[in-house]
Formats: structure tokens, sequence, C-alpha cells
């Protein structure tokens, strides 16, 4: 009887050591598919209004990871671009001054170097492997307070040119509330944080984004190009920074994530 229940001993102490290798040869090749963000963002236009402000904005995401290494995110945003003075003719000649309190709704991917990259034993790799690149499309709907007639007698604008108004009251063309489409161009780095097996949970993500919005809407002016330099699209950039959490059920990827032989 003794012999019988040292033999069951020792099988269940090698049972239980092949479990624990096992659990050991899974760690780090997992990762959770689904997860949440909430970014902050220092933004500033770039529009036919010659000075622009910088101001906060702010952002909450729904992520899907097609794997570590390429997530894809829908995005809604909110912040305030303004640019422009009604008063101060140095720094808008014809007196135009904007505010534009706007939403945003993105959907984009950003690929990271390490979905293809081989970092298992390689140093800079292993850096490099979170740095991505990214773009998408989406809308913003813009909400803009404007100064819509001239503010300044002595801009050159003549009777001629405004039609046989007066001087000084030239209404500038636009909207206040056009919807436009937008498509950022995404670059950054993102950290990934570990849990005791070795799966991201959450990350830390710092990166630049510069915005093409097209139409003439991020300002509320579509001034005519024959009397006001309007060659380009309205664009804004961002400045960010951002939190991601994961969760669901841990499913397998092909590579290491975290190797054991390196802290990154």
């Amino acid at each position: 009887m003794n012999k019988l229940l040292t033999v069951k001993k020792y099988i269940l102490f090698f049972i239980v050591v092949f479990a624990a290798g096992a659990v050991k040869a899974q760690s780090g090749y997992t990762f959770q598919q689904m997860g949440v963000g909430f970014d902050a963002s220092y933004i500033k236009g770039y529009t036919n209004v010659q000075a622009q402000y910088s101001h906060p904005a702010f952002d909450i995401n729904v992520i899907y990871q097609a794997t570590p290494y390429l997530p894809f995110v829908a995005e809604f945003q909110t912040g305030q671009l303004s640019g422009g003075s009604s008063s101060d003719f140095s720094i808008d000649r014809y007196g135009r001054q904007y505010t534009n309190n706007y939403k945003a709704f993105i959907v984009h991917g950003d690929y990271q170097l390490g979905n293809d990259l081989d970092y298992t034993y390689n140093g800079l790799f292993q850096i490099l492997k979170n740095a991505y690149i990214g773009t998408g499309i989406g809308f913003i709907m813009n909400s803009n307070t404007v100064t819509r007639y001239n503010t300044n007698p002595h801009d050159g604008l003549t009777v001629a040119e405004n039609g046989g108004s007066t001087v000084g009251v030239y209404k500038f063309p636009g909207s206040n509330n056009a919807v436009s489409p937008v498509i950022p161009i995404r670059v950054g780095y993102e950290f990934k944080i570990y849990n005791y097996y070795n799966v991201p949970t959450m990350a830390l993500d710092i990166g630049y984004v510069h915005s093409f919005a097209f139409g003439e809407g991020l300002d509320g002016y579509n001034d005519p190009s024959s009397k006001f330099k309007n060659n380009a699209p309205d664009q804004y950039r961002q400045f960010v920074i951002g939190f991601k959490f994961f969760f669901g059920e841990p499913v397998p990827y092909d590579k290491l994530i975290r190797p054991f032989n390196f802290n990154y």
C-alpha cells in the first residue's frame, strides 16, 4: 500500500511539472483581440485663415486586433479648432475668425513593424517592433462660429469686387455646419504592458496624426481662389497620447510577443 501511494505521488508530481511546463511554453504566445481606448491630443488646424491656435481634443475608441501588431480601430473624436482675429488685422488682414467645436468618426488601421519582423533574437528589432504607421477614413462634423463679414475697411476689396456693395461689408462664402470627409496619416509607438502570463493586456500609445479634411468646412470659409489664397485642402494635426485596455479570451499567435530572453 505504501509503495502504491509513493508511485501515485511521483505520477502526480510529474503531471504538475508537465502542466507547469506547458503553461510556460504557451506564455508569451497569446493576445486578446478586443479592446477599448482613450486618447488625449493637442490639436491645431491648417486652413485658409492665416493664424491658427492649439487646443486639446479627446477621443474614445473600440479596438479589434487581427494580430498583436495589426489593430483596427473605430474612433469617436471631439475637440476645438480656431484661428484668425476679427479685430487684429496683423493676424488676418480680412478680419476672418473662426471657432469650430467639431466631432469626428474615423475608422483606421495601424501596421506595427512586429507584424513581419523576425524580432525574437534581435534586440534592435525588439525595440522597433512596436513602431507603427497607419491610415483610415472617416468624416468630421464641423460646428463653426465665424466672422462672416469683412471687418477691415482698408483690406483692398473694392466696390466693384464686392458687386457694388460698400467696402468693408464683403460677405465671405461658406457654411458653418458642413460635414467633410477626412483621411488621417498616423505614425507612432505603442508600449505594450504585460500581465503575469506575458499577455499584453494594456498599452500606452504616443503618436502624431495629420488629417486631411476635404471640402472647405473646417474653418467655415469657402473663399474664391481668384481673390484669396485657397489652393490646399483643410488640414489639422494632433500630438496624441492614449491608453488601451484589452479583454476577452486569449488567442494564439505564431511568434513570442514577449520573448523570455528580452525585457521589452
